[in-house]
């Protein structure tokens, strides 16, 4: 019985990213997506005690995850512009491998509840922060050009949340999640170094 639970559960949640990610949190409703679960409407209460709930789940879930991809870089690497890539690789990594639950998490977060909105607003600070911290010492050390700081984490930002558009949009050239790591990585980096 658990693993069926969970499985309904998994559906919910699935199910949830595809529908928010195509009509937008707030034009889904949970009639709505119980009906494409193939659940009656009051069942899904026994997963998820609101749409806000999910919203929360999976919002927080990317940020975990971006947060492990970071925390994946070689400790020992004394280069901020190779932890620049790396962090970069990670990034991406993590919206290839959650490609709705990334779209959710870009576009939606905004209709987070409170207290659920100001912690992610802290986990999302805190996450740019650590690229800023490597920027700044790649600055330091001459390896980077000094640019702001900001501007420049806004820029990468900008440039790797919008990659699942090439995964999403596929076209008759197929680009692997390693081509749009490097590629990304290089591009970005391309401009720094000094």
């Amino acid at each position: 019985m658990a693993a069926a639970t969970n499985s309904t559960r998994q559906n919910i949640r699935q199910t949830a990213e595809r529908l928010f990610r195509d009509r937008g949190y707030a034009a889904t409703g949970m009639r709505e997506l119980a009906k494409e679960v193939g659940i009656e409407a009051p069942s899904i209460y026994n997963h998820y005690k609101s749409k806000d709930d999910l919203l929360r789940e999976i919002c927080i879930d990317i940020a975990g995850q971006f947060f492990k991809a970071f925390e994946a870089i070689d400790k020992n690497e004394k280069s901020p512009t190779k932890k620049l890539r790396s962090a970069i690789k990670g990034h991406i990594a993590v919206i290839g491998n959650n490609l709705e639950a990334s779209s959710v998490f870009f576009h939606e977060w905004m209709f987070l509840e409170e207290p659920h909105l100001t912690k992610f607003k802290k986990m999302r600070f805190e996450y740019e922060q650590n690229f800023r911290d490597i920027i700044d010492k790649g600055i330091k050390k001459g390896e980077l050009r000094n640019i702001n700081t900001k501007l420049v984490t806004f820029t990468i930002f900008s440039a790797l949340n919008a990659t699942y558009d090439l995964y999403l949009y596929k076209s008759k050239e197929k680009i692997s999640k390693d081509e749009i790591a490097d590629g990304m990585a290089d591009l970005l980096l391309k401009g720094l170094k000094n």
